[in-house]
């Protein structure tokens, strides 16, 4: 690798050619081409970039790649560089000009730069003639009206290069790059965010063009209902997109849908292209057997000019060469939560589904999630794989909405398949006999790799058609990840490629995926019909998965051969002499097979899916008018997991477990109240019954933007297993802690909780704790909410006393442990600017416990002065039976081994903000103690004088103002509360081994 000074030595030199003949340069003869050549190439070099790819790799793992300027109607096509991280991961575009044009001033070149740099969702992109080296910055939208130096983070010319130098290696090196030190670039001041991200002005877009569309179809085909014209308007714009972006990567003639709207009809020109692109594709997007509604639409001209005329330069912001098919799927995803309605006057109105307004709006998964379940389910399944292997693999996402699973599952396998092909090709290239054996049976190398190393297009479909599946409810979803996975197939692929598999092959480019993406209610089998008189208005969608696929279902048999069996388990037998045991039953089984003429039999595996992955949806049912008690019945019947918790993405979890094949892998993102709430302790009880769970990740941070719904991420197998769960904590994309659990351990929790913030040792104390616990704190307290008043505090709270309706009134940031620091304020009160906590006894008695609602650990002290209270705190009034001090419930609540045990195992893992609930502090376990034993009344008493110590010394403490006093009351508020937790410790029955687990915790 280049290293710095040796860089520096490069740079100069080039700076030095360059001033020498600076005039020469400088003539409008010396060309681009030229530039490159002798000056920005070597540059890039210098900072340690493979310009030439000089280590051989194949054509898609090139660290740079270079574009073919083809200019068409006044476009260019791609950018000249595209600087990747291994893997193909985009850093930065960079385009490159010659010196006589003006970098600083040029404003068709910013606007280019930055619009291919926006379109691909890159933070920054570079144009430089080596005179002048511009940095802009990617994120804010461009406009034709910007001027050259709008969004520009940094201009440098040639001659400050030496004087720049650190700047430029360290930001743009090879070397730093992979150290970090671009990330920390771009996310630094230069990072500053525009009006919109590409996804989110996409989706505008979209909405805006929809909108046109739905108001001229509406207007000129009144026979078509509100379902039809949504349809057609959705194909319209999908077969739109599919050509435009096939013209910007050089699959279709640039500017082909441009000549639609020069005259005549132009819908029916449009259509006619659609024809043509049926008889090219053979994909479902144009099949015009099954859309009957598309041929006969009339549509207004200026409607169709306009659409057209905003996905061409200059009107167009997006470059639809480097946009991605996953950002395209971000702003469908978004574009699929509306619907189309038409008003009494042809008008359409677009507005958010009932289900996605009540959810709070659609919620695209994020790329580093998606990666994470594939490589997590896919990839963990597929490792050592042959491609021949792998063609028995099916993958579902059975919510897929707009496909962003199911593309990274798709791309995931097509980087698996052209790895094991090109590392194929190297070995055979070395003399070494290649092993057809592996490969599909369709098919030699040569027809799976293409000479730049890509796959071929009939090796990208087989991948598609053998391996990918989705089903939603929703049939524009299913069209749009069709749409989705075609543009995937697509890529790589040109005019002349097309062409000449349609002359060589007569074969047309894309798959018919209709037995692949279905649409239908993944939930509700089509045994509903049973118990329903009438079929309904068709909203339900019943789905049949044995029915609608068929081939998945279909139980498989596979040879063994007993002979190499039994050596596999005599050998792990040997391996494990402990489980021996468990293996000798099976010995004995196949051994006797041995008896039989032959050594080769048949076993039968039950067909399924072997991957489930996804995002399903979280929605709770009972919030919508159409779901009424016979759905309600079918489900809770059908799963047993529910508990009457009418959300999805329960009922998911347990469907996407039946759908596996034995051994078959399942990858959620999903609300992480799964972990802990009680809702779901069925749904927790199926999984550890019939699963292995083999990872949780708990984010400390939203995944979702815009969206409060806190998520953890679920890898399941299914089957029973010994092994470790994997637990991991992430920032974002960054996993900075994980750890080891047996799956056993949730078992010792309470309700089976799958609780990420203790291990086994820790199950073992909750678990003594709470088997030497009858009672609970429901059980010695009331525990209530304070006054939550309807309106603004400050009409209701005063700085004194007016009449008897004045009450004094304490707030959460008015208590400490074992004190009570009131701030003089009285409320008003008056019973009906109450919205909870209408009961005055709560606060009228003798003596009470408050403790704070808001906070990260349990912190209370007694009132008896009979404070009101604000719902920032939370009240625990003793029960006439409790034979307790109050005192003595206090010191408890305040000890070491309560807090411990509510952080552990009861506390939310909300993080938004940190509530203590009173359904929480209800359920911590209170030692069960008999105060006629001598002992334990002795106990019971110490802790009680303790307390009222802790009482009078935290009030002399306020009051002192000499420091070295106030050390010593602090000593002697450390002893009384470290004797309370030793008492306590006593009390609940830990060992000292125990002790030191929760003192260190």
């Amino acid at each position: 690798m280049v290293n710095k000074d040796t860089a520096y030595k490069k740079i100069s030199e080039l700076v030095e050619r360059f001033t020498d003949q600076y005039d020469s340069y400088k003539k409008s003869d010396y060309n681009e081409t030229q530039t490159r050549r002798d000056f920005i190439d070597p540059f890039f070099k210098a900072l340690g970039w493979d310009i030439d790819n000089e280590q051989g790799y194949a054509e898609s793992y090139r660290e740079v790649i270079h574009e073919d300027r083809v200019k068409v109607g006044g476009a260019t096509k791609a950018p000249d560089y595209s600087f990747r991280l291994v893997g193909g991961k985009r850093l930065f575009f960079v385009e490159a000009k010659k010196p006589s044009l003006s970098v600083k001033e040029e404003i068709p070149s910013a606007y280019q730069i930055r619009r291919y740099g926006w379109s691909a969702k890159l933070p920054v992109s570079i144009i430089t003639d080596f005179e002048e080296f511009s940095v802009y910055d990617c994120t804010k939208k461009p406009k034709p009206t910007d001027k050259a130096s709008t969004a520009r983070i940094t201009y440098i010319a040639f001659r400050d290069y030496l004087k720049e130098f650190d700047f430029i290696w360290e930001t743009f090196s090879k070397e730093r790059v992979l150290k970090g030190s671009f990330d920390k670039f771009v996310q630094s001041d230069t990072y500053k965010k525009g009006t919109a991200t590409v996804d989110k002005d996409f989706l505008q877009s979209l909405d805006r063009w929809r909108t046109y569309l739905a108001t001229s179809i509406a207007l000129n085909n009144q026979k078509l209902d509100e379902d039809e014209i949504n349809f057609a308007v959705q194909q319209t714009i999908d077969r739109i997109i599919f050509l435009r972006i096939a013209e910007d990567r050089s699959v279709e003639p640039y500017g082909n849908l441009k000549d639609a709207i020069k005259q005549g009809d132009f819908y029916k020109n449009l259509f006619e292209q659609f024809c043509r692109a049926d008889e090219k594709y053979n994909s479902g997007l144009f099949d015009f057997n099954k859309d009957q509604i598309s041929k006969h639409l009339e549509i207004d001209n200026k409607v169709m000019k306009t659409i057209i005329n905003e996905l061409y330069y200059p009107e167009s912001p997006y470059e639809f060469s480097v946009l991605s098919v996953e950002i395209l799927g971000s702003a469908y995803e978004q574009f699929l939560g509306k619907v189309i309605r038409i008003t009494p006057a042809y008008h359409a109105k677009i507005e958010e589904k009932p289900e996605v307004r009540k959810a709070g709006g659609v919620y695209y998964t994020p790329q580093y999630i998606v990666e994470y379940i594939v490589q997590n389910t896919v990839g963990k399944l597929i490792s050592g794989m042959s491609p021949k292997e792998i063609s028995n693999i099916k993958i579902v996402d059975p919510a897929c909405g707009s496909g962003s699973f199911l593309l990274g599952a798709y791309q995931y396998l097509l980087d698996y398949h052209k790895n094991y092909y090109y590392r194929l090709l190297k070995q055979t290239a070395k003399g070494k006999q290649q092993d057809n054996s592996t490969l599909p049976q369709r098919g030699t190398r040569g027809e799976l790799l293409t000479p730049e190393g890509n796959l071929t297009t009939n090796e990208k479909k087989r991948i598609l058609l053998n391996n990918i599946f989705g089903v939603d409810i929703d049939v524009n979803a299913v069209e749009v990840t069709k749409l989705s996975l075609l543009l995937k197939c697509m890529e790589g692929e040109t005019e002349a490629s097309i062409n000449h598999q349609l002359k060589m092959f007569n074969e047309r480019i894309l798959p018919d995926l209709e037995n692949n993406i279905k649409s239908g209610n993944s939930l509700i089998d089509t045994d509903f019909y049973a118990s329903q008189l009438d079929f309904g208005d068709g909203k339900i969608k019943p789905f049949n998965w044995q029915r609608e696929f068929p081939e998945v279902f279909k139980d498989k048999r596979e040879d063994i051969n007993i002979k190499e069996e039994l050596k596999t388990i005599a050998q792990q037998a040997k391996t494990h002499a402990k489980k021996v045991l468990e293996y000798s039953s099976e010995l004995v089984e196949k051994l006797e097979l041995l008896n039989e003429p032959k050594a080769n039999y048949q076993r039968i595996i039950r067909g399924g899916f072997d991957v489930v992955i996804g995002n399903p949806p979280y929605i709770q049912l009972a919030m919508f008018d159409w779901f009424d008690d016979e759905q309600k019945k079918y489900l809770l019947n059908k799963y047993c997991s529910s508990m009457g918790r009418m959300n999805t993405f329960g009922f998911f979890i347990e469907k996407g477990i039946n759908l596996l094949t034995a051994n078959g892998k399942l990858g959620f993102i999903i609300p992480n109240t799964i972990l802990t709430q009680e809702y779901y302790q069925e749904l927790r009880n199926l999984i550890l019954k019939t699963t292995h769970i083999d990872n949780i990740v708990s984010y400390e941070k939203l995944v979702f933007a815009d969206a409060v719904v806190e998520t953890t991420t679920l890898i399941l197998t299914n089957y029973s297993s010994k092994a470790k769960t994997k637990i991991m904590f992430c920032d974002k994309d960054l996993i900075y802690s994980e750890k080891l659990v047996s799956q056993e351990t949730f078992k010792l929790t309470h309700k089976n909780q799958f609780s990420v913030s203790y291990n086994e040792a820790d199950a073992q104390i909750k678990s003594r704790i709470d088997k030497n616990c009858i009672l609970t704190f429901n059980d010695i307290g009331e525990i209530n909410q304070a006054i939550a008043l309807k309106s603004d505090r400050a009409a209701y709270i005063f700085d004194k006393k007016i009449n008897t309706n004045y009450k004094p009134v304490l707030d959460g940031r008015e208590i400490n442990r074992y004190q009570t620091n009131w701030a003089g304020k009285y409320l008003k009160y008056d019973i009906n600017a109450i919205h909870s906590c209408k009961r005055e006894d709560i606060f009228l008695s003798k003596e009470k416990i408050y403790f704070r609602r808001v906070s990260a650990s349990l912190i209370a002290t007694l009132d008896d002065k009979q404070f009101y209270a604000l719902n920032t705190l939370v009240a625990i009034n003793k029960k006439e039976e409790a034979e307790y001090d109050i005192k003595f419930i206090l010191a408890v609540f305040n000890s070491k081994l309560i807090n411990y045990y509510y952080n552990k195992f009861l506390k939310s893992t909300k993080k938004v903000f940190s509530e203590i609930q009173a359904r929480q502090i209800g359920q911590l376990p209170f030692p069960t103690i008999d105060l006629n034993g001598k002992e334990v009344k002795a106990n019971h008493d110490e802790i009680v004088q303790l307390v009222d110590q802790l009482l009078k010394l935290n009030i002399e403490k306020t009051k002192t103002k000499l420091q070295t006093k106030i050390n010593q009351l602090q000593s002697k508020i450390d002893y009384c509360e470290n004797r309370i937790n030793e008492i306590v410790y006593q009390l609940y029955g830990l060992t000292e081994d125990e002790i030191k687990i929760v003192e260190k915790s």
